[in-house]
């Protein structure tokens, strides 16, 4: 499942803090905003581990003062009557990064490509978003094959093979170092660095890869949900802020598994365990609400 990252205000913000207290399971510390990504521990090297699997966090986070910026600009434009609710057909352009031929070695076939395209319409279908496959390519580079957040393996790959505007969606396939599921840029990210715009995904967690329970193609959801303006559910913990959506209730910290009945804000509802941006099993995800909806399409109009 999903990831995450923050950073960037209007067209003079950017950089954020690493949100130590939250990797380390602080319930009342924010996780996440505006800028590049999160993370979430890779099955495949934690398989040896005596505890169960679940995702864990390396999030970026920026500042309250430059979250407000972003949304403050945000909200500005949909006053003045900028945004359009008109259908968004999203080109995707999906580089496969591998260190060899075959599906061990990160090749991942045609067949999870077109599975993950699948994924994202069925996804995204309560929105004003589709997507459609515009081109693949396969890169064997053992270097960018295990690239990591913000290191000059990502920079460089990105740089290379990175294609289209703003309104283009890359997506780059490959085993990320640091335990991590994917993450992606945000749409306010873009302007002040159009190379890295994009999300990075590990290659087993694409529909029917090994990355159980995070297999089915949902981290991608996740992912393409940041690249597209929504914050974590559990994002400002139980404070009136949130993330940012008034009809996702407040959730304290993130939420894994699938635990209907969590309710972890007092009088805030039942924590919205089955949205797209929590941290739940990818069986357990289904959902976007109306106003995270409108969120993505005021984030595209604005920036894409």
């Amino acid at each position: 499942m999903r990831a995450r990252t923050c950073a960037e205000v209007l067209a003079l913000v950017l950089i954020a803090t690493l949100s130590a207290a939250a990797c380390n399971g602080d319930p009342s510390t924010p996780v996440e905003e505006d800028a590049p990504a999160v993370a979430d521990i890779d099955p495949e090297q934690v398989e040896a581990a005596p505890a169960p699997l679940r995702r864990s966090c390396a999030t970026i986070e920026p500042s309250e003062v430059e979250r407000e910026a972003v949304d403050h600009f945000v909200r500005s434009r949909v006053a003045v009557g900028f945004t359009a609710e008109t259908a968004v057909e999203i080109p995707v352009h999906v580089h496969v990064i591998n260190k060899g031929a075959g599906i061990s070695n990160g090749d991942v076939p045609q067949s999870m490509i077109d599975e993950q395209i699948r994924v994202l319409n069925e996804a995204y279908a309560t929105t004003r978003f589709s997507f459609v496959l515009a081109s693949v390519d396969r890169t064997t580079n053992a270097t960018w094959y295990t690239m990591g957040l913000g290191s000059a393996a990502e920079r460089q790959a990105k740089r290379a093979l990175r294609v289209g505007g703003p309104d283009h969606l890359n997506l780059y396939t490959a085993n990320p170092g640091g335990g991590l599921l994917g993450w992606a840029t945000f749409p306010s990210n873009y302007s002040a660095n159009p190379s890295d715009d994009g999300v990075v995904l590990l290659n087993s967690s694409l529909p029917g890869g090994n990355a159980a329970p995070y297999n089915e193609g949902d981290t991608g959801t996740h992912e393409v949900g940041h690249w597209l303006g929504l914050y974590h559910t559990f994002q400002g913990g139980c404070t009136k802020t949130g993330d940012g959506v008034d009809d996702t209730s407040a959730e304290r910290s993130a939420a894994y598994g699938c635990p209907m009945n969590r309710d972890s804000c007092r009088g805030g509802g039942l924590d919205p365990v089955q949205n797209f941006m929590d941290y739940t099993d990818d069986a357990c995800m289904d959902a976007f609400t109306s106003g995270q909806a409108a969120r993505m399409s005021a984030f595209w109009d604005s920036y894409r």
